[in-house]
């Protein structure tokens, strides 16, 4: 079912449920007007009437769901298909191109670099889909103290190697007097989640990145995590349909940008699991985001010793 069928059968599906809500009305108002004499019947044909149109609503309200769910899900592979076979492709083509034809070592090396990027972007594919498996179906069994400063450092140099970008593209601003903020979960995880707000703000700047991150403290429980971008924005209806399982911005070119849709669903899972929140903030298309990704500040004396001998 393609894009278009699909909104024709939601029209569908609104209109019988609008007719047949119409139907039932008119024949009970019929009824009570036809019967005014017999009350109980009145009653019960009041009652019986209000369930029929609460039932035509509520199938109404399931098969316009299941239709955007299915369309969602058709993306989603559309999208997969994609991440998998173009790397793929390309391998294979570095391949035979090594195999048929004399390459001099420089030639070489750069082929070597081209396929082991490639090799990156189809092992991310993979694992990102695997982990959205993974996380829907356990807890965060694990949990470690640990410090966020230095584990989101880490995770802009792996951001800055995978996109070949220069080290002043994205900005990690210290945290005001040299707190250290810790947090109690599992790092694996919370690498996830943090890796995937940068390759977002990343992918979606494609006049240029410019992302700067920002650690500190809300109301002295909350340890908040913001990265703020100047990339294509995100319009204001779309500001929490973006953490939904497969979905994608419709405004978005999804051959232009790549991507599967699980992104931001994995940190909605990953910071709902350790007992914090994510959230999007922008002005409007064209004008950047901002991400906010909330978790509990891990408060104790391991913590302010740290701080002590820091």
């Amino acid at each position: 079912m393609n894009f278009n069928r699909r909104r024709g059968a939601i029209a569908l599906f609104i209109t019988l449920g609008v007719f047949m809500s119409g139907v039932a009305i008119t024949l009970n108002i019929g009824w009570i007007l036809l019967n005014t004499r017999r009350l109980a019947t009145d009653i019960f044909g009041v009652i019986l009437f209000s369930a029929l149109i609460a039932g035509v609503v509520l199938n109404t309200v399931f098969l316009v769901r299941e239709i955007r769910r299915n369309e969602r899900q058709d993306s989603f592979l559309n999208a997969v298909t994609h991440e998998l076979k173009t790397p793929i492709a390309s391998i294979r083509l570095y391949l035979e191109t090594l195999q048929r034809h004399p390459v001099d070592e420089a030639q070489r090396q750069k082929f070597y670099g081209i396929m082991r990027s490639d090799t990156d972007r189809l092992l991310n594919t993979v694992e990102t889909v695997l982990k959205a498996g993974e996380l829907g179906q356990r807890r965060v069994q694990q949990r470690a103290r640990i410090e966020l400063h230095p584990l989101v450092a880490d995770c802009i140099q792996t951001v800055l190697r995978r996109h070949h970008l220069s080290p002043e593209t994205i900005e990690l601003a210290e945290v005001p007097g040299n707190v250290r903020l810790y947090v109690m979960g599992n790092a694996e995880d919370l690498r996830t989640a943090v890796m995937n707000l940068l390759d977002n703000a990343v992918k979606y700047s494609p006049n240029g990145v410019h992302i700067v991150c920002r650690l500190g403290i809300e109301r002295y429980t909350w340890v908040v995590l913001s990265i703020t971008d100047t990339g294509l924005g995100i319009p204001p209806p779309e500001l929490k349909r973006i953490f939904k399982r497969f979905y994608r911005a419709p405004a978005n070119d999804p051959v232009k940008i790549k991507g599967t849709g699980l992104g931001l669903f994995l940190v909605r899972t990953i910071a709902r699991q350790h007992g914090g929140s994510v959230r999007a903030t922008s002005e409007g298309s064209g004008k950047g985001s901002t991400m906010l990704l909330r978790l509990p500040l891990a408060i104790g004396n391991n913590a302010t010793a740290a701080s002590k001998n820091a």
